[in-house]
């Protein structure tokens, strides 16, 4: 499984063949996928299946998505960075939250968690993050932690057949070094994929 980081309230780790179920039940509900380009899970063989992507994905380096585990209350969601340029030192974040998770601490914590592997141990100088425009709950969301709208890239996100616009979000390094996501306790234990450490 790798590796975690611990927070106050929260556990980040790699997903695992065990977690399927668990996933299953937190994205078979449709609102939570609504904004996705993926969902909702209909059947248990769509998140095992993540759940072995996930292993390639963090063995090639493209991608590394965490489960986020509320220490008392279990599995909440997902928490991931992708789109590395290791050239310019950037990633993006995604997040997605069951429904009873939306509007808790969880968002706040994951995302401060995922802030300091990206800039204190990948090195990344920019996190940055996509909403849809219609999705105010997420707008919010990442508004809340730090990140600054830049803009809007138009057509950006194919879903459903349809082109879609998306916010773009953005998190420098001296910006998070600068507010509380920064402040927030990070313990990490085992060894992070190698191939993301470049």
């Amino acid at each position: 499984m790798g590796f975690t980081l611990t927070g106050p309230s929260l556990i980040l780790r790699p997903p695992g063949p065990g977690d399927a179920e668990a996933l299953f039940e937190l994205a078979s509900n449709p609102e939570v996928t609504r904004w996705f380009s993926w969902g909702p899970y209909t059947e248990l063989a769509e998140p095992e299946a993540y759940v072995e992507l996930c292993a390639q994905q963090r063995e090639q380096g493209t991608q590394l998505d965490m489960m986020i585990v509320d220490k008392q209350l279990g599995p909440a969601g997902i928490i991931g960075l992708s789109e590395f340029s290791y050239r310019d030192r950037r990633c993006m974040v995604g997040t997605w939250l069951g429904a009873d998770f939306w509007g808790t601490h969880v968002n706040r914590e994951s995302k401060a968690l995922i802030a300091h592997l990206g800039f204190e141990r990948l090195g990344m100088n920019r996190i940055g993050a996509y909403s849809n425009p219609e999705n105010e709950r997420s707008t919010r969301a990442l508004e809340a932690v730090g990140y600054v709208q830049e803009g809007v890239l138009r057509d950006w996100h194919r879903h459903d057949g349809k082109y879609l616009d998306v916010n773009i979000f953005g998190m420098l390094r001296g910006d998070w070094l600068g507010g509380e996501q920064a402040a927030v306790e990070v313990a990490i234990e085992g060894e992070i994929p190698p191939a993301f450490l470049r």
